[in-house]
């Protein structure tokens, strides 16, 4: 590499990609990242990004815009920072997502190339080449990227804060997903952000990673915050509850980011009460809501408090956090982050300020913000008014000044006349010692013109029924706040990021039910 890293890091000023290259001057000797029986150093990391960027650049990229799809791997990071090295805007997209699906958004984005896992190389060349998008495939029967021979890095540009970093499409629950435009700047600075909040150790954390590294949450929590702390990342390539009790142990994981799904999951396995935890120092919550029960049975068996947080794709991903410098609410994210404005507004117009305790939608503006949805102008002005990002979730702020999230604005249901947020119900249900998933949705009601459908999950063994948790129900909660169906099932469904699939819990209530209380 005829330049520097020190004579290169100037031109990454002010985007994620200096922070790697931070690392690999600070630290060039530390282990990078861990998979499975491969590992690197951040020296190897950043000469391998450099190196790829420099092979993308000579691809000549006309649209400025390179998709990944790769599950999660050390060839995963490393394309990650190559193609924002390169200049290019970044689409990470889901390795497990069909031919199909993956057309629209390779449609949508207008891309110039792909690096792909090479075992999806027999699904994706038929529709690649339909839209005439070139393809670098990486992996098994491809190329490891960690192997790219050393370049001469000098003719990498740079990276303008103000240019678009990524482009990241939403999970897409409920109608086609949007494809949210992100700068360096937003990416950067809410990484800054959420280190204010969640302070980490520098050359000392091991971070395990078992989010899609694809994820705005997995970035965000995962490949981002192990290079500005210049951390080990250990990526399990994917999520199994037993490879991620035996991780903990083995590489002494100091940081462990999660979401309610992996949390639940975590909890009804045998050996969560024989893991050795004691190494760990903090686990985060993130990319969707955590029930207050997961929270409180975690801290009392594994000894460690769940930090939960609060954010989604738009916000960069991160606006609101618990903090260890303060105490920890249950059911609360916690705070705004520094240099980020949080109001709860009236849910009609958006424009009234509610006071503190009254619920409404939740909009936020700070430097993290998105720039819009690409080639959605009537969506991007919906959601981006004079200056605020509107997020159609429904919280409040209580007295002192946490922020609890409701529920989505569109899943408020009105029973009879009354509000109903289906979370609280939920929350309830987590309440009975017998269940361990609970997810409630809304059928139309010839009565009361809606009312409460839930789908419940019992622990093994479990031999609850129906009128038994109705009775919990009503112990808990008003009368027009009760489920008018329970059906028990196996699993909940989930999306590809282990969120809960109410879309297709809905069309399931459609269709048939099991064990109801009907």
């Amino acid at each position: 590499m005829s330049v520097s890293l020190h004579q290169l890091r100037d031109r990454f000023a002010g985007s994620v990609v200096e922070l790697l290259l931070d690392a690999a001057i600070a630290s060039p000797d530390r282990r990078a990242l861990v998979c499975e029986a491969k590992e690197i150093d951040y020296r190897t990391y950043a000469h391998a990004s450099l190196s790829l960027a420099v092979e993308l650049l000579g691809q000549k990229p006309v649209k400025g815009r390179i998709g990944t799809i790769i599950a999660n791997s050390i060839d995963a990071c490393i394309a990650h920072f190559a193609v924002m090295a390169a200049g290019a805007q970044l689409l990470p997209m889901n390795p497990a997502y069909t031919a199909r699906e993956l057309a629209y958004q390779l449609e949508d984005a207008d891309l110039d190339l792909v690096l792909a896992d090479a075992t999806l190389q027999t699904v994706l060349e038929p529709l690649l080449s339909r839209l005439g998008i070139q393809a670098i495939w990486v992996g098994h029967e491809g190329r490891y990227l960690a192997d790219t021979p050393l370049a001469d890095a000098s003719a990498l540009p740079g990276i303008d804060p103000g240019s678009l970093g990524i482009l990241q499409y939403t999970g897409g629950t409920s109608g086609k997903p949007k494809g949210v435009n992100l700068t360096h700047a937003s990416l950067r600075a809410n990484v800054q952000q959420r280190e204010a909040v969640l302070p980490t150790r520098e050359d000392e954390e091991r971070i395990l990673c078992t989010m899609p590294l694809f994820h705005s949450y997995g970035m965000a929590m995962g490949l981002y915050l192990s290079a500005r702390c210049r951390g080990t990342l250990v990526i399990l390539p994917a999520y199994r509850r037993e490879a991620l009790l035996e991780a903990i142990e083995a590489h002494a994981i100091t940081i462990f980011p999660g979401s309610p799904t992996i949390y639940i999951g975590l909890l009804d396995h045998p050996k969560i009460t024989t893991t050795n935890w004691h190494s760990v120092k903090t686990c985060y919550s993130g990319a969707s809501a955590l029930p207050v029960e997961v929270l409180n049975r975690w801290r009392s068996i594994v000894g460690v408090p769940i930090f939960e947080g609060y954010g989604q794709t738009e916000a960069g991903p991160v606006l609101a956090y618990n903090s260890p410098h303060a105490a920890i609410k249950a059911g609360s994210v916690g705070h705004a982050l520094p240099d980020t404005e949080i109001e709860v507004v009236d849910i009609e117009t958006g424009r009234s300020v509610m006071p503190q305790g009254m619920s409404g939608e939740i909009r936020a503006r700070g430097p993290q913000i998105m720039q819009g949805y690409r080639n959605l102008p009537l969506e991007t002005s919906e959601a981006l008014r004079d200056g605020w990002l509107y997020t159609g979730d429904v919280g409040v702020f209580d007295e002192d000044g946490y922020l609890y999230i409701q529920d989505r604005k569109k899943d408020l249901v009105i029973v009879g006349g009354y509000n109903v947020y289906p979370r609280e119900v939920e929350e309830v249900l987590l309440l009975h010692p017998e269940v361990i998933e609970a997810a409630v949705i809304t059928r139309s009601d010839d009565y009361r013109g809606q009312s409460l459908h839930a789908f419940v999950v019992l622990r093994r063994n479990g031999t609850c029924r129906a009128d038994e948790l109705l009775d919990h129900c009503a112990q808990n909660l008003a009368k027009y706040k009760l489920p008018a169906h329970i059906d028990f099932i196996d699993a909940l469904p989930k999306t590809s990021v282990g969120k809960i699939d109410k879309k297709a819990l809905n069309l399931a209530s459609e269709c048939t039910t099991v064990r109801s209380n009907t």
